[in-house]
């Protein structure tokens, strides 16, 4: 069983929200922020991402990235090549081995396609940081929606930082040098031919990440498990590492923490995988919905 340590704030809040500490991005005119919450999420105006972005808008849209954790950009016409060099611009681009891809020939980096139907339903209704599998995981994702359902379809983000500020001081000492396997088996995994799954493993074993990462450009502290990727942390007992990682994954969870957004065709998020999950939500089948993602590498968690 949990000890009293976990219990507290983390399951809600006491004498009700209060607003989270957050980067403060400085002050410009080259667009407009509009905040979807307290401290995750924010609709960025007067930027077309199908134009370069210059020294000066990156510094800016970089710092608004920090400050909010996920950049919307309503309505934006972009070509896969436009796509592409949004996203280069954070640095270099992961080809997914496990997603079918749409190759641009211009280039190494791969788009991810998400193609929902009557026939395919969307299976990313779990909250989730892109990639955690990896030894170095995402920086950022570049999510662009093609075509959308008449209504559903939504995708929520929730604030790892602010996660992590409300646990109680008991539990945040006890997760201090506590480690996590990341791994990809039971996801991809589970759905592919042995074959396949046995020549992929080694390219991809298991992988250890802080429960607690510092975030490389803010100093911030942040929540670093997922219900998808994250097996089981390392020292514990079985049982006690399952009912631990269970609460840590729910903080995603607690409302006060998130964000959503209602795509419109040709919408565009950018978010921080550093410092965020976000769930997809399910609840648009037959109708279609299609999205493409690019997946900006990062460094290994510390």
């Amino acid at each position: 069983m949990l000890d009293q340590t976990i219990t507290g704030p983390a399951h809600g809040f006491l004498g009700g929200p209060r607003v989270p500490a957050r980067v403060e991005a400085p002050a410009h005119d080259r667009f407009t922020l509009e905040p979807l919450s307290p401290s995750i999420g924010a609709v960025v105006g007067g930027v077309s991402l199908a134009d370069p972005v210059d020294d000066e808008l990156f510094a800016l849209l970089n710092a608004a990235l920090l400050e909010w954790k996920v950049l919307f950009f309503r309505h934006q016409e972009l070509t896969h090549a436009g796509h592409l060099r949004f996203a280069g611009r954070w640095g270099d681009l992961e080809s997914h081995p496990f997603f079918s891809v749409i190759n641009d020939h211009q280039t190494e980096a791969d788009i991810v396609r998400f193609e929902k139907d009557d026939k395919a339903s969307g299976y990313e209704n779990m909250w989730h940081s892109d990639v955690s599998w990896r030894a170095e995981p995402s920086l950022g994702s570049v999510l662009r929606a093609i075509e959308v359902p008449p209504v559903g379809g939504d995708t929520l983000w929730s604030d790892m930082a602010a996660a992590y500020d409300y646990l109680t001081d008991e539990l945040k000492q006890r997760l201090e040098g506590v480690t996590a396997v990341h791994d990809w088996i039971r996801s991809f995994g589970s759905t592919m031919d042995p074959a396949v799954r046995d020549r992929l493993r080694p390219d991809f074993p298991p992988v250890e990440h802080p429960v607690v990462r510092t975030h490389p450009e803010t100093g911030r502290k942040l929540l670093y498990v997922n219900r998808i990727f994250t097996d089981h942390l390392v020292g514990f007992d079985p049982d006690e590492s399952a009912e631990l990682l269970e609460f840590l994954c729910l903080q995603a969870t607690i409302p006060e923490y998130q964000c959503r957004w209602h795509w419109e065709a040709g919408d565009v998020a950018f978010w921080d995988n550093r410092a965020s999950q976000h769930y997809a939500v399910s609840d648009y089948a037959p109708n279609r919905r299609v999205m493409e993602r690019i997946t900006i590498i990062g460094d290994k968690p510390y």
